[in-house]
């Protein structure tokens, strides 16, 4: 766009996940000056904090593709800085310092509950707190989850795989139910993802799950055993099994309510039965009134995330809200916040990733949508003039964090830290070693 003896753009990106830290790539690589601000004291996001512990080599390989975004110099970082609202630093602020541009890539940092009777009951648990749990993001890492010996994952996507991989070969519980409101045709989650429980899967009983509701799959024309083919088909590839757990579906079982006992500890979750009704090319699960009781101590909904309200913008159905009319259109789709009480978009305000729209949580999708998020930002900075200093706006950031913000991380001091989490791997002969707290991460850091 310009080159590096012209003025510049600067832009501010909040969130350093993937979709952040691509969007970050693709502005530098256009000469834009970029701020990128993140709430954790590590850059990576669900890429961090969302794969699965162990898959070890897929992290690290992403990992260096974020330490090669970050080595350009024209992408300032920014970790342990939450900006909201009501945080040391909101939207309001970015814009006052100058930022000719925000993106937002924050991603779904809230969760979705049903609203069902019994959600505050011991033993009911959300997955995005277990999954960040045991990838040890602060301060989940140090909480507590009492896993029992039946565990209830309800829905069945990527997401619940992940639990019930969890649940069935770190913490070796006795059974695991995935509940599902649909039928086993219309299960989501891949068969990748399957191969590393099925060996754990209670066949029989699963042959007899699926013959139990076939006749209301039938009757929307789908087959029973393309169905069960498909979970079948995980066990040529599936890990050898290191559990007696076995592992069970519930279909077409919608869940009404959370049973708890004396202790105020889950001892149950009840059904209801549902069929399958045509709807517009598509088929929704309808209750048809009459209630089951599963025998579980533990429930984890595994149904999806939302957006954080506390950010400062606009939301309606768990998602921010984007301009239906863009003005910098990215293949069709928006990629501008827009706020419907007076019907305007939000001047220069821009979103990618799982902020701008639920997704696989695959890093491919986000990295795709951090780029398109960038090209439309491109776009609206056509409409502006470069500034002669740009450098000005950093130091008044610098100046705000350092009032409002204790510890202010920057990129060299995550290299810091990555050098002292890899000799402690070493020292401990382990794959990986990344510690569970702000303070210990921040003591690294400063050599303590």
């Amino acid at each position: 766009m310009i080159d590096e003896q012209q003025d510049k753009y600067i832009v501010a990106v909040v969130g350093a996940g993937p979709a952040g830290l691509y969007a970050a790539k693709q502005l530098a690589a256009e000469g834009v000056r970029v701020a990128l601000i993140n709430r954790d004291i590590k850059p990576g996001g669900l890429a961090e904090y969302g794969i699965y512990h162990s898959k070890y080599k897929m992290k690290e390989g992403l990992r260096k593709q974020f330490r090669r975004i970050l080595e350009n110099p024209e992408i300032s970082y920014y970790g342990n800085v939450v900006v909201g609202k009501d945080s040391g630093l909101s939207l309001d602020d970015l814009n006052n310092l100058g930022f000719q541009a925000i993106m937002v890539t924050v991603g779904a940092q809230g969760t979705k509950w049903l609203g069902l009777p019994g959600e505050d009951l011991k033993g009911v648990y959300h997955a995005k707190d277990i999954v960040y749990h045991y990838n040890k993001l602060p301060p989940f890492s140090t909480q507590e989850f009492s896993i029992g010996k039946r565990v209830a994952l309800i829905g069945v996507g990527n997401v619940m795989i992940d639990i019930a991989h969890w649940v069935i070969r770190d913490m070796k519980a006795d059974e695991v139910v995935a509940v599902a409101r649909r039928g086993p045709a219309e299960v989501k989650f891949t068969k990748k993802e399957m191969e590393n429980v099925a060996r754990n899967l209670d066949l029989e009983a699963l042959d007899e799950e699926i013959t139990r509701v076939s006749a209301r799959m039938k009757a929307v024309d789908q087959d029973p055993q393309v169905a069960k083919d498909f979970f079948l088909s995980a066990l040529p590839k599936a890990k050898e099994p290191v559990s007696e757990s076995r592992f069970l579906f519930e279909f077409l079982s919608s869940p009404c309510r959370i049973l708890g006992d004396e202790s105020g500890q889950v001892c149950g979750l009840e059904v209801d039965d549902t069929e399958l009704v045509p709807r517009n090319g598509y088929t929704k699960a309808q209750r048809i009134g009459t209630k089951r009781i599963l025998d579980v101590d533990t429930v984890v909904f595994c149904i999806g995330d939302r957006v954080d309200e506390a950010f400062g913008l606009p939301v309606q159905w768990n998602e921010y809200v984007k301009n239906p009319d863009p003005k910098f259109p990215v293949d069709y789709c928006s990629y501008e916040a827009y706020d419907p009480e007076v019907d305007k978009p939000v001047e220069g305000v821009f979103f990618a990733g799982w902020s701008r729209e639920a997704s696989s949580g695959l890093v491919g999708v986000a990295r795709k949508d951090g780029g398109c998020g960038a090209n439309a930002l491109l776009q609206h900075l056509q409409t502006k003039s470069p500034l002669a200093d740009t450098e000005k706006t950093m130091e008044e950031l610098d100046e705000i964090l350092e009032k409002n913000f204790v510890s202010v991380v920057s990129k060299e001091d995550v290299q810091r830290l990555e050098a002292v989490e890899k000799a402690k791997a070493q020292e401990l002969g382990l794959e990986e070693y990344k510690m569970k707290t702000n303070e210990e991460m921040l003591a690294a850091i400063s050599g303590e």
